[in-house]
């Protein structure tokens, strides 16, 4: 308990001032070659231009390139990293990096300073950090908080089982709309910038949306 608590204070002492940020998931095993790995830099790139801060798990592969993408932007990048067995290095691309032991303090920071998640093709922590938050948007836990899925082929047969999930009632017809599945950066960006221009009003900027998270609104 104790050693959770210490990382909890370790991470909001150190990201307390990193702004608003959207974070981006996926696969740790994609180079700089890939095609994922050139969109997830593409959106890097673009969050920076909206004037929020890139915020990733810290490690190699999509991570790395939607940091990279942020930094050619000029833009804030962040990593939230995690000790693992098999050393994961944080990622050139980073203007701070903070690495934890707990898993779970790890998601947590992740949600809390991000009003958007982008999840591009992963593994199982991927599928884990996806489906926790859309939990937690399900459960209305965290409310009007845009997920976009990228990479329609790859979430393909995800899509058809959440579809049998509604067929049998393990989840409610609409649960399906909670997300978007796209192709197109920029789609994935309008979905984004649509649902916190609903939430937070027109005229809006990140730092406005940071106040409204400081007031728990």
């Amino acid at each position: 308990m104790l050693s959770i608590l210490f990382e909890f204070i370790y991470g909001f002492r150190n990201l307390h001032f990193v702004g608003s940020c959207m974070t981006v998931f996926g696969s740790a095993r994609f180079d700089e070659n890939h095609k994922y790995y050139e969109q997830a830099r593409a959106f890097g790139s673009r969050i920076a231009r909206e004037g929020f801060t890139t915020m990733t798990g810290g490690g190699p592969g999509i991570m790395e390139a939607a940091n990279r993408g942020a930094k050619d932007a000029s833009g804030m990048s962040v990593g939230c990293n995690v000790e693992l067995p098999m050393e994961q290095d944080p990622n050139p691309y980073l203007d701070l990096n903070i690495t934890l032991n707990h898993f779970y303090v790890r998601k947590v920071l992740l949600l809390k300073y991000s009003f958007a998640f982008i999840v591009f093709p992963g593994g199982f922590g991927t599928l884990d950090e996806l489906f926790e938050t859309l939990t937690l948007i399900q459960t209305k836990k965290i409310s009007q908080f845009p997920l976009v899925l990228m990479g329609t082929d790859y979430w393909s047969e995800l899509m058809d089982q959440i579809e049998v999930m509604k067929g049998v009632g393990t989840i409610s017809s609409g649960d399906e709309k909670l997300f978007l599945v796209t192709d197109s950066v920029e789609e994935g960006m309008r979905y984004i910038l649509n649902g916190l221009e609903e939430k937070y009003g027109k005229g809006y900027t990140p730092e406005k949306t940071r106040r409204h998270w400081w007031l728990g609104e």
